[in-house]
């Protein structure tokens, strides 16, 4: 990304400066009572910014809703108002943008690319208006619903692990080894799906549905549970609430009946 070759530039330029100002005899004494504090580079980049946007007729939602068994006009108006309720409040904007860097942090660290520095530069965009903010928005216009996330993205593909990781190497070869630019709008999309899925599920079936089924693979991996009994325990919670003693208890069940 760029970092080292640039905080390299910086100090040597620090040096300089310390030096152009000991030896220029035509400064003023206090032009030159300066001292260079420390040498490095900013990772917030608000002018590297993308934009990604996915849009649609509000019928073809509203089919997409109904099979999450909500009335489809309802869970797109549900949808536009829970991101702009991350837009208002701070405390839903913190776990709203957390779901957006679930997607982005994952292709980042994949691609042999700083995640920290991303996710510090994004944060500090979030909150560019003096209050940190949702970094998407979703509304509807003339029967026209439209999703957009923008954020800024300072990423690279050449240099530093992307070359010299294997895996790292690897992802970029599958994504078509994108320029920056091009890597930086996969990241951002990739970014914006995670987005819906998640904002999706929280308005429709919850978010708990699809992080206990998670959950409860876990619970069962823990136990040892084998082929058969994952299968069933699937089955039996699919309409049950999952919790490690339930998934003990139907587990011993299961096996006392054998």
């Amino acid at each position: 990304m760029g970092a080292n070759f640039i905080n390299s530039v910086l100090e040597r330029y620090g040096d300089l400066l310390e030096r152009f100002l000991e030896t220029h005899a035509s400064l003023e004494e206090s032009e030159r009572d300066v001292e260079v504090i420390m040498c490095i580079l900013s990772n917030f980049t608000p002018e590297c910014v993308v934009r990604v946007w996915v849009e649609c007729p509000v019928a073809e939602l509203e089919d997409l809703a109904r099979s999450d068994g909500m009335p489809g006009k309802a869970a797109v108006d549900r949808f536009c108002t829970a991101v702009r309720i991350a837009e208002i409040d701070p405390y839903r904007a913190t776990t709203h943008n957390k779901g957006i860097f679930n997607g982005i942090d994952a292709v980042v660290i994949a691609t042999g690319n700083d995640f920290r520095a991303i996710e510090s530069c994004g944060h500090t965009y979030a909150c560019r208006k003096g209050q940190y903010r949702s970094l998407s928005r979703a509304w509807v216009e003339n029967g026209v619903f439209r999703f957009e996330l923008t954020l800024p993205l300072a990423l690279g593909t050449v240099g530093g692990l992307t070359a010299l990781h294997p895996l790292a190497k690897r992802a970029l070869e599958m994504l078509g080894n994108p320029s920056a630019h091009e890597l930086m709008m996969i990241v951002a999309a990739v970014g914006l799906a995670q987005n819906f899925s998640a904002v999706r599920s929280l308005v429709t079936t919850g978010i708990q549905q699809g992080h206990m089924k998670m959950h409860l693979t876990n619970i069962l991996n823990h136990l040892g549970a084998n082929d058969a009994e994952c299968l069933a325990a699937q089955a039996f919670f699919s309409k049950e609430k999952v919790s490690y003693s339930a998934v003990r208890a139907f587990l011993e069940s299961q096996r006392t009946n054998v």
